[in-house]
């Protein structure tokens, strides 16, 4: 199949090569890694204790038939922006980036979270207390879960650069930070992704509706990938013109002008200024871009990060 990861894998898989965008196939499967991280059974009775939602924000976050989770500038939009082009176009409906917005027969309901990501790094000590970001324990037991991950260096440079020329909430102090002192923050470094994503691991993957994207593979074939997307939300018999239609709508070229444009119905898609191309929601998406902004010794810093990564993620320093 052509996404990466299936549950039935997760457990055993041997550390994916990331140049090939090949699916790891079930009878590839020889051992269980020897660098994986197992969780103590301490820790995981601490994640569900953590997982509770008694803001009024939890009914944003339930309800969900699907719920896709990531870090930040995990390619998030570009994956929405597909699903709903392809879903409101399907159904008949105009086309918007908060499909929650229509109850309508056999439309999907998908929710995008940040999760335990924004729980550590958005709000205050009361946000947190409340678990304001957090998806509901119970729904998640409802719903099938994707986990869409990307190689942590690429994440945290683009979460650089939306901080510190995007972001008008983002702390004054955060914005004067340089990318070689926010790559070392706890809260916002590449460690704090690198912390979500193994946390995320531990408590999904001994699921059997739990399934990892990797945005690598994606764009190397984003076609291919989409329709197993689709699938997984349960479109299972596609509208071949549509499909296109939509593969084509959510092109990075298309999405930058359409940006630029102000055409989306909403605040996930709007450049901080129109002038500066970095300032904008929808960037280049390179893979291995991270090169170009941090220095030689903040790479070696970063591949550090790297190795306390879970190695079933198939990403190497």
């Amino acid at each position: 199949m052509a996404i990466d990861i299936t549950a039935r894998s997760l457990g055993d898989t041997q550390q994916a090569d990331m140049a090939s965008t090949q699916a790891v196939q079930p009878a590839e499967i020889l051992e269980r890694p020897e660098k994986s991280m197992p969780v103590s059974r301490l820790l995981r009775r601490s994640l569900r204790w953590t997982r509770r939602n008694f803001s009024s924000r939890a009914k944003l976050l339930s309800g969900g038939e699907v719920l896709i989770l990531s870090t930040p500038k995990s390619g998030r939009t570009w994956i929405r922006t597909f699903l709903c082009a392809y879903l409101c176009k399907r159904h008949g409906l105009d086309f918007t980036l908060q499909p929650g917005r229509y109850d309508h027969p056999g439309f999907p309901r998908v929710i995008f979270s940040h999760d335990r990501f924004e729980h550590r790094t958005k709000g205050n000590r009361w946000d947190r207390l409340r678990g304001k970001y957090l998806v509901p324990r119970r729904e998640l037991r409802k719903a099938t879960i994707i986990l869409l991950v990307r190689d942590p260096r690429d994440c945290f440079v683009s979460l650089y650069l939306q901080m510190t020329r995007r972001d008008p909430r983002a702390a004054a102090a955060v914005k004067q930070k340089s990318v070689s002192e926010l790559l070392r923050d706890k809260r916002f470094g590449i460690r704090a992704v690198v912390r979500a994503m193994n946390d995320w691991l531990d408590e999904f993957a001994g699921r059997k509706d739990f399934t990892i994207i990797r945005y690598e593979a994606v764009r190397a074939a984003p076609a291919e990938h989409f329709r197993e997307l689709l699938a997984l939300i349960g479109e299972t018999t596609l509208d071949m013109s549509i499909f296109q239609e939509a593969v084509e709508f959510s092109r990075f070229d298309n999405m930058q002008k359409l940006e630029a444009a102000g055409v989306f119905d909403s605040k996930i898609l709007h450049p901080g200024d129109i002038r500066d191309p970095e300032s904008f929601k929808v960037r280049r998406g390179k893979v291995g871009g991270y090169r170009e902004y941090l220095s030689v010794r903040d790479q070696k810093y970063a591949a550090d990060a790297l190795t306390e990564l879970d190695c079933r993620f198939g990403y190497s320093s």
